[in-house]
């Protein structure tokens, strides 16, 4: 399933072994390399400011209840995941990020973006166009395989925005809702993520 990254935030965290609430999503950590979710920020009463990481390793399931862990002790602190930390260090966010084609025509800002549930890999971004061109369209959907480079200022895509457009149009996109007239079981995370180039190859 596909979810907006903006909705994640406030998503509960649910413990395992007090069967209850620990707290909720505050923000993600994003690897620019992989563009993969690789840890969250939460905030609540029983966080701690000092270990208050989340690593998606560590989410059991994630459904519309929320994200279930086997505990609070799963949380760390930002030193003691050396990958999560050099990843903090670079303060990357993908929010705001400008969005050019490789021609370096300039098709607006990054508004949101959906992630795969399963995994929190990156499956498009949602881009809001300038205002000389949001007659026409307000908002420009780029499927992932269109990105070829990704910076602190910038994402850089393949194709010019008429290309982008129609390609977007034939993808499959689903929408970020429950049905409530039909029972859905929760969704497993796996142990591992890929990388954008594992990606890239299939």
């Amino acid at each position: 399933m596909l979810v907006y990254a903006s909705r994640l935030t406030g998503t509960p965290v649910l413990s395992m072994q007090s069967a209850s609430r620990i707290g909720q999503i505050y923000s993600p950590i994003v690897d620019p390399d992989t563009l993969t979710i690789i840890a969250f920020y939460l905030i609540g009463h029983q966080i701690s400011r000092d270990t208050n990481i989340l690593d998606t390793k560590s989410i059991r399931e994630y459904s519309r209840y929320g994200m279930v862990i086997d505990s609070i002790d799963e949380l760390v602190s930002k030193t003691d995941v050396v990958k999560i930390s050099k990843i903090i260090d670079l303060n990357f966010s993908l929010p705001g990020l400008k969005v050019e084609t490789k021609k370096g025509s300039k098709l607006g800002r990054i508004a949101d973006y959906t992630i795969s549930s399963e995994d929190y890999i990156l499956q498009q971004i949602i881009v809001k166009r300038p205002i000389f061109k949001s007659f026409l369209d307000s908002e420009l959907i780029i499927p992932r395989k269109e990105i070829i480079e990704v910076t602190n200022e910038k994402i850089i895509v393949k194709d010019e925005e008429k290309v982008i457009r129609e390609r977007a149009a034939n993808e499959d996109f689903i929408p970020n809702f429950v049905n409530p007239f039909r029972k859905t079981e929760p969704v497993r995370s796996p142990a591992h993520t890929k990388t954008l180039a594992d990606k890239d190859t299939e």
